[in-house]
């Protein structure tokens, strides 16, 4: 395929693809399928038609891992064929989500230590299929995925303890770390978007700092592994507590795979958390905001940063949108290497009011459009941004741009 030349800013939006298993009231496992809740399935077409209307050139898309992936070196391509084939013919560029927040049956839970090599494969056999794609999401929200499934027991395994948390984010940051590395043999010039979690937790009582410092050292865990980050030595000592090994921690940093990162960060109202004595941790709201979680992430792996997951719920959609539009501006302004912005996800999403975890069929209006495909204001200001503001952002500096 040609030589992909990676843009200077790359705003986009995404469909919501989450495929995790819950376990209903009477017991039984159900899995729980974002895009057939979305009716993706049948409007696929009309989907993509409407991320050309609005002049988005960039989707995070990706096949259902759990339908694809039907057993060792075993496909099943129907779908992705359709759909990617599509996305090449508009002409909008897929960021290739390639494992969210799920895992076929026969694999089990992310707890087995062959999910890594079978996920390897399907990562290389996916990028030999479709040689125009360059930009991969490897596995998505890695520390999130880790800490519903293994930690709350909500998701997958539903387990509920810190030896079984750091049991699936090893085996989810190996998968990310070979997955990379097998894509890259056969795409050397792929670009790898990590997309995770932004999180801050804040003290509400001076006796709550030793447990901020704790968790917002825990919160670049699936960050660190993945690039071979040296962590701190509380870390070490928590995740040896946890069934880490000193082989593990070598591994890491002998596999990493940064060149060629991005590290996308998602950021939501409900990621600044505020810790308690007395009660359970609740959401602070954006008391730092992105812009200063962004410098944090940035300052710790001198990577490019995209801004790759945010929304808000109407009527406050709007007012979101315009303050993170405003905040890339400001990091752009700053020299904060910002090299892209997504709102997700196209449509209105179902049930994430209770994370998934409850198969309710409540509506979520989250979209740039809602589930009868009718743009949202949210939309409409989306639309008029990426008209006013990506030429702007996609210059090599901005500073000079705006005259300051």
């Amino acid at each position: 395929s040609p030589e992909f030349v990676r843009p200077h800013f790359m705003i986009a939006t995404g469909i919501e693809n989450s495929y995790p298993t819950i376990a209903l009231p009477d017991g039984r496992i159900k899995r729980v399928d974002s895009m057939a809740k979305s009716d993706h399935y049948r409007r696929w077409r009309e989907d993509f038609e409407k991320v050309k209307e609005l002049g988005i050139g960039f989707l995070r898309y990706g096949p259902p891992y759990y339908q694809v992936h039907q057993g060792p070196g075993s496909y099943d391509w129907a779908f992705a064929d359709e759909t990617f084939h599509a996305l090449r013919e508009m002409g909008i560029t897929p960021i290739a989500d390639l494992c969210h927040f799920g895992l076929p049956d026969w694999l089990g839970s992310f707890q087995n230590p062959d999910f890594p090599r079978h996920f390897a494969e399907y990562a290389r056999a996916f990028a030999e299929r479709y040689p125009w794609v360059h930009l991969f999401t490897p596995v998505n929200e890695i520390f999130v995925t880790a800490l519903f499934s293994a930690r709350f027991g909500w998701w997958n395994e539903r387990l509920q303890d810190e030896r079984a948390f750091v049991t699936a984010i090893k085996h989810l940051c190996q998968a990310n770390v070979l997955a990379m590395r097998a894509i890259a043999l056969v795409r050397p010039g792929a670009t790898f978007i990590q997309s995770e979690v932004s999180e801050y937790s804040h003290a509400e009582d001076p006796e709550c700092l030793a447990e901020c410092r704790f968790l917002n050292e825990k919160r670049f865990l699936a960050l660190d592994l993945t690039y071979g980050y040296p962590i701190s030595a509380t870390m070490f000592e928590y995740l040896l507590a946890n069934g880490f090994t000193t082989k593990d921690y070598h591994w890491f940093a002998q596999h990493r795979v940064k060149a060629n990162c991005i590290i996308g960060t998602d950021y939501y109202e409900t990621n600044e958390l505020l810790v308690s004595p007395d009660r359970p941790t609740t959401q602070a709201g954006d008391v730092f905001g992105y812009y200063i979680l962004c410098r944090q992430y940035f300052d710790r792996y001198r990577l490019p940063i995209m801004h790759t997951e945010t929304n808000m719920a109407e009527p406050r959609s709007v007012a979101w949108l315009r303050k993170q539009a405003a905040t890339m501006v400001r990091l752009k302004q700053d020299g904060i290497p910002i090299v892209g912005f997504t709102w997700y996800s196209l449509t209105d999403q179902v049930d994430w009011d209770t994370c998934l975890r409850e198969d309710n069929g409540r509506v979520n209006p989250l979209g740039l459009y809602d589930l009868d495909r009718k743009i949202r204001p949210v939309g409409e200001m989306y639309r008029a941004l990426i008209q006013k503001w990506e030429a702007i952002l996609a210059t090599d500096s901005i500073v000079l741009t705006l005259g300051y």
